[in-house]
């Protein structure tokens, strides 16, 4: 379940899985690896700053491109 009230600048796991296109489960091993790291919310719904899972994004793009 989604978190209704977010800060502006931050995205729930579920946006961020969505965007970058793969499960929850793949955000939490993104967090465990030190690639993602929380900025706000609670244990149980963590939030992302915006600005991190685009350079995660476009990294991740760099990396297929090559």
């Amino acid at each position: 379940m989604e978190s209704q009230m977010i800060r502006p600048g931050h995205l729930t796991a579920h946006q961020v899985a969505r965007q970058l296109g793969i499960t929850l489960g793949g955000v939490r091993l993104l967090v465990h690896r030190g690639q993602l790291a929380r900025a706000g919310g609670t244990v149980g719904q963590p939030w992302y700053a915006i600005t991190a899972v685009d350079e995660l994004e476009a990294e991740r793009q760099k990396r297929k491109a090559a």
